[in-house]
């Protein structure tokens, strides 16, 4: 625990009874003075923020901040999977060929600092986006964009590679197109965390009035804020933990309101008989892979010995290895649940394509079939493989997750594996292979929840190698690239007839199956724990988890 954490957890202690009393009890802000909290949420969790700059990241920690700070044409609206107006004045429309989507937003809104908040402002963010393109940012979202114009202050008209395409309206509501204030942010560059919060630049819900990264993040509600989701609060702390189980004792003690990500499940399970206390269960749309880097890998493109035959032949039989049951059961309880698709159950096109393509055929492992595929390719085992691993983003269980699967792949004799562990921000850089760098891990763990609730958001980002230009072209950062993946993705972003649209995503699953750049493992559910006088907490499709209706 940090000196800032200790030194919170004292004054708690000597304001518990008082705040077991008054609703959302008293807290303290980052100076150490007492606040009035009658309107004061504080929640806890161990996710870690890489920068609050849109362009810059894409992981669940730095995207919570983001939607809480700024604004977007579309976003998901409480128990609903479609796009709903946030600052866009109407639905927006495409014209007759479909290659040109026009959309208004609200006249005379403000950013919090008082700037004109307009078009302009629209326009700049997505191209900025797309310039920057960083490798560790959602750009990618945007590939099918080919051109953004403002015909007045209140008029955006985008231009779109695909007729009619089916995910431009929720990739406006996705983290790619956060808009920023053009009059503070750089065009050509990230902007530090320090400058933005200095010039009040935020137009959600939220101000951030301070962060100490690691440790505390203080938000003010935004009274310029005209968008979907009003704040029922007036201030909202977030405290950054080191790990589950001081998060844990935070909840039980009253420390903070809302405990969210990531807790063990031998944690949720003991807090469910903790007088005082809620489990909140959401929809289970995050995603875990194990996913191989195609250059450093055995055999990868950049390796002595070369061959991408030899290389694809390791990456079926590290497939045929993986038990996920043993997984699920041994490691998370079943509180987290075997999958063996790209895409979550009921989604669209869902097909159980590693089920049928890998190990026993029926979910299970083969060791008969990892040492058939490593001889047809004339591979000498013990192959040798290095796989990262990450505990403050992904859970203090992913210890026990990564040394369940060394002992699943070493079991046969066919594989010597090293696993190791690197914090978050580290391991978020050097795992991606750019045009500058190879990446670090031949092979890491890596987990994807989705931007808005379709299809297209687990196979796209993931899968798609969009050319953009700065990075190779998709969220794995792996190296991975097929022009049949590519085409498909495209040709079913376009496909507004359902069942067409349902054959084109099971065969971009099949394909890539085929590939094996990333093994789906695990499906992980939305857990959060509240004190019982907590109400507004929703864990909804796309992981948005929004401060802004939270009431204690």
């Amino acid at each position: 625990m940090t000196k800032t954490l200790r030194a919170f957890a004292g004054i708690m202690a000597a304001v518990m009874t008082l705040a077991a009393l008054s609703g959302c009890g008293t807290r303290v802000d980052s100076a150490g003075e007492a606040v009035d909290s009658a309107r004061t949420i504080t929640i806890g969790t161990t996710d870690k923020v890489s920068t609050i700059d849109p362009a810059g990241s894409y992981d669940i920690g730095s995207s919570t901040v983001k939607i809480q700070i700024y604004p977007f044409l579309y976003a998901q609206n409480y128990g609903r999977t479609t796009m709903s107006r946030d600052l866009a004045a109407d639905d927006g429309a495409w014209n007759g060929d479909g290659t040109r989507f026009t959309v208004h937003i609200k006249p005379g809104l403000k950013w919090a600092n008082g700037h004109a908040l307009d078009a302009h402002d629209v326009k700049f963010s997505l191209d900025r986006m797309r310039a920057i393109d960083d490798a560790n940012g959602p750009a990618s979202l945007l590939a099918n964009i080919s051109n953004i114009s403002v015909t007045d202050a209140t008029t955006i008209v985008i231009d779109d590679k695909l007729p009619y395409d089916v995910t431009l309206k929720q990739v406006l509501g996705s983290p790619a197109a956060a808009i920023v204030d053009d009059e503070v942010f750089p065009a050509d560059r990230l902007a530090d965390g320090q400058a933005i919060i200095a010039a009040d630049a935020f137009g959600g819900p939220y101000s951030l009035t301070s962060m100490k990264r690691d440790e505390l993040f203080e938000y003010r509600r935004n009274p310029n804020y005209r968008g979907l989701t009003p704040a029922k609060n007036d201030i909202v702390q977030v405290r950054y933990f080191a790990d589950s189980a001081n998060l844990k004792l935070a909840v039980q003690q009253g420390q903070v309101d809302v405990a969210y990500r990531s807790m063990t499940p031998t944690d949720v399970n003991d807090l469910r008989r903790h007088d005082g206390l809620k489990v909140i269960t959401g929809a289970a749309g995050s995603q875990r892979y194990l996913t191989f880097n195609l250059r450093t890998q055995p055999y990868g493109t950049k390796q002595p010995g070369a061959d991408a035959k030899k290389a694809l032949a390791v990456r079926r039989a590290v497939a045929d290895l993986i038990d996920r049951k043993a997984l699920s059961n041994s490691v998370y309880f079943k509180t987290y649940l075997p999958t063996y698709s790209y895409l979550p159950d009921d989604y669209l096109g869902h097909e159980d394509t590693f089920r049928s393509s890998y190990g026993d055929g029926r979910g299970g492992a083969s060791l008969a079939a990892a040492r058939r595929v490593l001889a047809e390719a004339g591979v000498e085992t013990p192959v040798t493989l290095s796989i990262q691993y990450n505990t403050d983003h992904y859970g203090q269980s992913s210890a026990e997750e990564y040394a369940a699967i060394k002992s699943q792949l070493e079991s046969g004799g066919l594989f010597r594996v090293d696993v190791r562990s690197t914090e978050w921000t580290q391991y978020n850089k050097e795992r991606v292979a750019t045009e500058d760098s190879d990446g670090a891990y031949p092979a890491y763990q890596l987990g994807w929840g989705p931007d808005f609730p379709d299809s297209d958001d687990y196979l796209s980002p993931l899968l798609r190698d969009v050319g953009l230009g700065n990075y190779l072209g998709n969220y794995l950062g792996n190296g991975y690239r097929s022009d049949v993946v590519n085409g498909l993705i495209a040709r079913q972003q376009s496909e507004r007839d359902e069942s067409r649209r349902a054959e084109l995503l099971r065969q971009v699953q099949r394909q890539a199956t085929k590939d094996v750049p990333a093994i789906p493992l695990l499906e992980v559910p939305q857990i959060a724990v509240a004190r019982s006088g907590v109400s507004g907490v929703v864990l909804d499709s796309s992981l948005r988890f929004r401060y802004a209706g939270i009431a204690g």
